[in-house]
């Protein structure tokens, strides 16, 4: 009997030793099975925890389950056979993969909470198939709930080759209680890498995230295709669905996303950018979905995807043109399902995200050369917005050019300069191939090499046409007579008038453009014999 309770004690220090350092809890689950199995008479060790049900549809015991929504899960198995020496039971399929709650000892064991202690001299009742305990010398089973703090983590199952006693039942009971603090701690120590995983990865986007809004992270302008936008977006906002936005490049539809995301209920909750375009198609899953340690070349440790890091918040899909065909499919089940699992990880995880994609592509035309799939467009493009390209919107130019050089001349600690008339009809003029990007670059460039004086832009000319005549080139040089000034003074006027659509007056009224009073415009117009009526547009004679 000393010896016995000796070898037990023994082998329960040695279990107590291994269990504290796995932080992983699978591995820690794997460990236990394996130790314990490896002790005298022990036949098989199983530990089963508490989880969604997941194969409901070919589960074994789907007619005794009620509820098909948690069960027991097979998650660690251990032993050998005496029959067979080379068969291993360490397979985590087969009949009892799942345990309903309250179905057979385990989930019994599991509803109650209390261990139940099986002599199978006395009782063969909780054995399905007694066969295959007497074969392999079988004489009793013990299910122990896995208790931490009151809560039933899972149970842990003993079929071992000699009758159970009071003392063995009581040291059984002693091994589970460790085990289920150990898993708690593991579960614990992997909530703990994951949050700081996220919040790591989150800090990178954010870093990121906010330096490019510090490019300007405001839709600027009051045009009508403007005001459409807006429009859409107070509509859409509000909703869960998912947007498409199309539109050119640099016609800033990642501000528009971003508007949608600051003025629905996921504001509190982070954004993630994903540029489809700049991902290797190698690391597309990787970066969408995350990986675990180990699952690739360089994969040294487990990492949370930007689907991870942006749960409860909104996913934007920058590029989504550029997706690789393969991996659409897995995007459109998470779309579907909610679901999706880390790249070399067999645990299905749950997400809640909205998603906004943009592209400057025809993904109907994608769709119809088979490198966009079909289903996938139609989940994604259930609120579509164009964003507009900026020769749709000359008359924002103004007040976009103000928004830039307000900004860039706070970063880059610059003296705010000037802008001259020429200056700004040469920019009226442009048909801006970059749309709003290339304005921000021109803006950007002027400011640097004005040094505080004028800007001067340089816009190319006879590249370019308003109103189907081409822009002439703005020369300082030119020497003009008295009508020929008179002349470029009206066309200057006209043409502010046509990019404030023949508003004189406020902050985006032609006088405003000009740095002239509105009282100096009207009484130059008037000299200049330029008079705005109902209907008639002067600028267009």
């Amino acid at each position: 009997m000393e010896s016995t309770l000796t070898k037990g004690l023994e082998a329960l220090a040695d279990l107590l030793l291994k269990l504290p350092q796995e932080h992983n809890c699978q591995r820690l689950l794997d460990t236990a099975a394996q130790v314990i199995s490896e002790w005298e008479d022990v036949a098989l060790v199983r530990v089963w925890q508490l989880r969604e049900g997941d194969i409901c549809d070919r589960c074994h015991l789907a007619e005794e389950c009620q509820k098909h929504v948690k069960c027991m899960h097979l998650v660690a198995s251990g032993g050998r056979s005496m029959v067979n020496k080379s068969e291993v039971w360490n397979r985590l399929d087969g009949r009892f993969a799942r345990f309903p709650i309250g179905v057979r000892k385990v989930g019994h064991v599991a509803q109650t909470g209390q261990s139940v202690t099986v002599n199978l001299k006395e009782d063969r009742t909780w054995v399905v198939d007694p066969k295959w305990a007497i074969d392999e010398g079988i004489k009793g089973i013990n299910a122990q709930p896995l208790l931490f703090r009151g809560k039933v983590l899972g149970v842990l199952g003993i079929f071992i080759r000699r009758e159970i006693d009071q003392n063995l039942a009581r040291f059984q009971r002693m091994v589970a209680d460790h085990l289920a603090m150990a898993i708690a701690n593991a579960e614990a120590f992997e909530q703990i890498r994951e949050l700081h995983g996220k919040l790591e990865l989150e800090n990178e986007y954010l870093r990121t995230e906010v330096e490019e809004s510090r490019s300007f992270g405001e839709i600027v302008g009051r045009s009508e295709p403007v005001q459409q936008i807006v429009s859409k977006i107070e509509l859409v906002a509000a909703t869960g669905a998912n947007v498409l936005v199309t539109g050119e490049s640099g016609t800033g539809k990642e501000l528009i996303a971003r508007e949608i995301h600051r003025r629905s209920q996921r504001k509190d909750q982070p954004m993630i950018r994903v540029n489809c375009a700049g991902i290797p198609a190698s690391l597309f899953e990787s970066e969408l979905f995350g990986h675990a340690k180990g699952a690739f070349t360089g994969a040294l440790r487990d990492r949370p995807g930007r689907f991870e890091a942006a749960a409860g918040g909104t996913l934007f899909l920058d590029e989504v043109g550029e997706m690789p065909f393969d991996l659409q499919a897995k995007l459109l089940r998470v779309l579907q399902e909610g679901q999706y699992e880390r790249v070399g990880e067999d645990r299905t995880r749950h997400v809640d995200v909205r998603i906004i994609a943009a592209t400057n592509r025809n993904l109907k035309e994608e769709v119809q050369e088979k490198r966009f799939r079909e289903d996938l467009y139609y989940r994604l493009n259930v609120f579509p917005i164009e964003a507009p390209a900026l020769r749709e919107r000359r008359e924002d130019i103004p007040a976009l050019l103000a928004h830039f050089v307000e900004h860039l001349v706070k970063r880059h600690g610059l003296k705010m300069p000037s802008v001259s008339k020429s200056q700004l009809q040469a920019l009226a003029r442009y048909d801006w191939p970059g749309n709003v990007r290339e304005l921000q670059n021109q803006v950007e460039r002027a400011l640097i090499t004005s040094r505080g004086k004028s800007l001067r832009f340089e816009v190319p000319t006879g590249e370019s046409s308003v109103g189907g005549q081409v822009a002439s080139p703005v020369s300082e040089d030119a020497v003009m007579n008295e009508d020929q000034m008179v002349e470029l003074q009206r066309r200057n006027i006209l043409n502010a008038l046509k990019v404030t659509e023949g508003r004189v007056y406020g902050e985006d009224g032609a006088a405003s453009v000009l740095g002239l009073k509105p009282s100096t415009l009207a009484s130059r117009m008037k000299k200049l014999g330029i008079e705005l009526r109902a209907k008639q547009r002067p600028w267009e004679e």
